[in-house]
């Protein structure tokens, strides 16, 4: 239990993914309706493929490469201005690219994130971190730490949330289209707690036959 006395549940998500997006609304949602405390932290889709980038499509590859910016200002704002302002960032920044379908292109990520800043409050010079490395070392601890606690064969979303014996227990995901909202979203917690309390539970998967659905949010 947090101090305050709410379920602690970590969430590692990469802004651009849509998938991460549609989880994290989930867990806002659940927010509402159980007794629980969402942390944010930064992982990076480049950070997890750059090993493999000679094995993906070129599309895939460019895609990779603008993921950089985003990470990096969203480190440097938690690093100068506190892990709290990674939620309302990561909020104003994803509704742009996933809920408004704007993207991001070389051409307007610069505006996109400078709007996504001051809509958190942070300020807009923090934009300056799109081109710079300089907590690429914090960046790739915080990825590092949620790799760490689920394994190396999984993308983002990572969450980890207390397993029987209190330790958490890390999974990637849970995926879904659209977000469960209300009812559905708590019955989807209870059950990922349940099969966090079940020592030996690794995997439930089937093919996505769906893409990611932004109506209800």
């Amino acid at each position: 239990m947090s101090d305050n006395g709410k379920t602690p549940v970590d969430f590692w998500f990469d802004p651009l993914c849509p998938w991460a997006w549609m989880t994290s609304r989930w867990v806002l949602e659940v927010e509402k309706v159980r007794d629980i405390e969402v942390r944010w932290h930064v992982m990076s889709l480049a950070v997890l493929n750059e090993d493999k980038m000679d094995q993906v499509p070129e599309q895939y590859r460019e895609g990779l490469r603008q993921s950089w910016g985003p990470v990096r200002v969203a480190v440097a704002a938690e690093q100068l201005h506190g892990g709290e302002v990674l939620g309302p960032f990561y909020t104003a920044l994803g509704t742009r690219i996933h809920n408004r379908g704007e993207g991001l292109t070389p051409e307007n990520v610069r505006e996109i994130v400078s709007a996504a800043l001051a809509e958190a409050g942070l300020p807009e010079s923090l934009v300056e971190y799109l081109d710079k490395d300089s907590y690429d070392t914090e960046l790739r601890a915080s990825h590092k730490e949620g790799i760490d606690k689920v394994g190396q064969e999984v993308g983002t979303p990572v969450i980890a949330v207390p397993g029987a014996d209190g330790g958490q227990i890390a999974f990637f995901g849970p995926v879904v289209t659209p977000t469960p909202q209300g009812e559905e979203a708590a019955k989807l917690w209870d059950g990922t707690l349940l099969v966090a309390s079940v020592p030996g539970f690794f995997e439930i998967k089937r093919t996505r036959t769906a893409d990611p659905d932004f109506s209800n949010l």
